[in-house]
């Protein structure tokens, strides 16, 4: 194979990860627990965006069940953080299953 063309075609695949790990900046999911009480959002570099808790899931005489409810909608808004930064590079990578950081600039 032609070296040069190999060093372009690397040189475009790193230029279209930084543009889809800016996108993924932008995008975000939502998470939630308790039935929708608690609410966290989070975009597509695995960055709390926001976390919302509806009043009735506030109890003072039961403080550690909202602290279950924030912890399982952060996680859930986290996990699908992740599905999302993977279905998005996966168009990069042409639904290569490769792990976290075999490609530098990869999460």
């Amino acid at each position: 194979m032609n070296i040069a063309k190999m060093m372009k075609q690397i040189q475009k695949m790193q230029q279209d990860m930084a543009k889809i790990q800016e996108e993924l900046k932008e995008k975000t999911v939502e998470g939630s627990a308790g039935g929708g009480v608690v609410k966290a959002e989070a975009n597509g570099q695995y960055e709390l965006v926001s976390i919302t808790i509806d009043p009735e899931a506030v109890d003072p005489e039961d403080v550690e069940m909202l602290q279950d409810l924030v912890l399982a909608a952060v996680n859930d808004a986290l996990r699908k953080a992740h599905e999302l930064a993977t279905n998005e590079l996966s168009k990069l990578t042409g639904g290569l299953d490769l792990p976290p950081g075999s490609i530098p600039g990869l999460f």
